[in-house]
C-alpha cells in the first residue's frame, strides 16, 4: 500500500472486514457490494467506512478515484476476468495500487500440489479455530484457472505481481504507472 495512500475502495466489501482493516491505515475507505443485507451487518460494526450498495464495475466513480483498489474472493463472482481488471485499473490513481486475493481453478500438476497443501492447511486451522461462515454466495469451481488469471493479469496489468497461495488462492498486486 503506498504510504501516501488518503483513499481506498474495497470490492465487493461482503461483512467489510476488509474495508475496516483499510481504515486503520487510509483515512477513507468506501466499500461496495451488491447484497444490502451483508452491507446492513458491515454498517453495524463500523461507521467508519462509507458503505455502497452497488456493482463496482457500473457504479459511477470517477475514473482515477482511489490509491487503492482491494478485493477478497470477489473477483471470481465477476462475469469477465479481463474487463474486471480493466475497471479496477480504471479506478486506480496513477501510482496507485490494485490488490487482489482471488479464488481459481486448478488445471496443472502444479496447482495440485498446491491444492493438497491447503487441504493440510485447512484441515488444521479447523482444528485450531473456531469456524466462521462467511455470507458470500458460494462460486465453485472458480470459472477462471490460474493460468487464467495469470495471462488476463499481464494483458491488462502488465508488470502486475502474481502469486499463487494456498487454500485455493492467489494474490495479484499491481502498481499503476505514473503519469
Amino acid at each position: 500500500m503506498p504510504a501516501s495512500a488518503r483513499n481506498a475502495l474495497d470490492v465487493g466489501t461482503g461483512n467489510g472486514l476488509l474495508a475496516a482493516a483499510l481504515r486503520e491505515r487510509v483515512p477513507s475507505v468506501t466499500g461496495i457490494d451488491i447484497d444490502a443485507a451483508v452491507l446492513e451487518y458491515a454498517r453495524a460494526e463500523t461507521d467508519r467506512v462509507t458503505w455502497l450498495q452497488g456493482d463496482a464495475l457500473t457504479y459511477p466513480f470517477r475514473p482515477a478515484s482511489f490509491d487503492v483498489v482491494a478485493s477478497v474472493a470477489t473477483i471470481h463472482h465477476m462475469p469477465d476476468l479481463e474487463s474486471t481488471l480493466a475497471r479496477l485499473a480504471e479506478l486506480t490513481v496513477p501510482g496507485g495500487v490494485i490488490a487482489v486475493v482471488g479464488l481459481a481453478r486448478s488445471t496443472r500438476p502444479i496447482d495440485f500440489v498446491y491444492d493438497l497443501a491447503g487441504l493440510v492447511e485447512q484441515r488444521r486451522y479447523r482444528r485450531l479455530a473456531s469456524s466462521w461462515e462467511h455470507s458470500a454466495p458460494v462460486v465453485w469451481p472458480p470459472p477462471h484457472s490460474y493460468a487464467d488469471v495469470r495471462r488476463a493479469a499481464a494483458r491488462v496489468l502488465p508488470g502486475a505481481r502474481w502469486t499463487r497461495l494456498a487454500l485455493w488462492r492467489y494474490s495479484l498486486i499491481w502498481t499503476k504507472p505514473s503519469l
